[in-house]
């Protein structure tokens, strides 16, 4: 593995602040927006619709920007982390691996990532390239900045229908990440479970794939169980 590109949300980057932030401007109890979002991941919708089931008219854009201007906008720092986020990417760079962060996320975003000096090469939101996933132009640019061919390239995420299958069909290897609602909730489905060639409960365990596997298994899980090929898609995740 010569490149590896890691998503942010629910991979680098703990979702509760965000999530808290909305209900707090929304004016409802934290716990009922995040009920919602959980209804949205089981149902393969997207989590944003929780926002608009509290408010239909909702124009998400357009609330972002108001809560900005209102001094209520983005904010991270370390706290958002995932405790393995430093070691694991320190440790794959001393590997001589190539490290990219490449995800959805606003122009805000990026910046505050990049502000937190993470051990990568490469730090960029979908909004500072102008795509977001699950678009294939999306995917395409990381096989751009991967600076290595899509077969040595390893993205790493939780969304099975944004990272795996849209990283998947751009001929990306792949890695299933069992974190936050949607890695945990369609973990053990048997399309995710074929389409992705690794499966992980940690970043840490990326580490131990750098030079493994040159050629594409149909599968191997962190407990190193291998399987069967990439199925067809899930039908029922939005968008595909």
């Amino acid at each position: 593995m010569e490149t590896i590109v890691l998503g942010i949300g629910e991979t680098l980057v703990r979702d509760d602040r965000h999530w808290a932030s909305w209900a707090n401007w929304l004016g409802v109890p934290a716990h009922t927006l995040s009920a919602l979002v959980g209804a949205a991941v089981a149902q393969g919708r997207d989590a944003t619709d929780a926002l608009r089931v509290l408010r239909p008219d909702m124009d998400v854009d357009e609330a972002y920007l108001a809560r900005a201007a209102a001094g209520r906008g983005e904010h991270l720092d370390e706290s958002d982390l995932y405790p393995d986020v430093r070691p694991a990417l320190a440790e794959l760079r001393a590997a001589g691996v190539r490290v990219v962060v490449a995800g959805n996320g606003t122009v805000r975003a990026g910046e505050l990532l990049r502000a937190l000096d993470l051990p990568a090469d490469l730090v960029v939101t979908s909004d500072e390239w102008g795509v977001r996933k699950p678009d294939p132009a999306f995917f395409a640019r990381v096989v751009e900045v991967a600076e290595a061919e899509p077969s040595a390239t390893l993205y790493v995420g939780d969304h099975p229908a944004e990272d795996l299958f849209p990283a998947a069909a751009a001929g990306l290897r792949t890695a299933h990440l069992r974190r936050g609602a949607y890695g945990h909730w369609w973990a053990e489905h048997p399309d995710v479970v074929g389409a992705a060639d690794f499966r992980v409960n940690a970043l840490t365990e990326l580490v131990g794939l750098v030079g493994a596997h040159s050629a594409r298994p149909a599968f191997e899980d962190g407990r190193g169980a291998v399987g069967g090929g990439r199925p067809a898609k899930v039908s029922y995740l939005r968008g595909l």
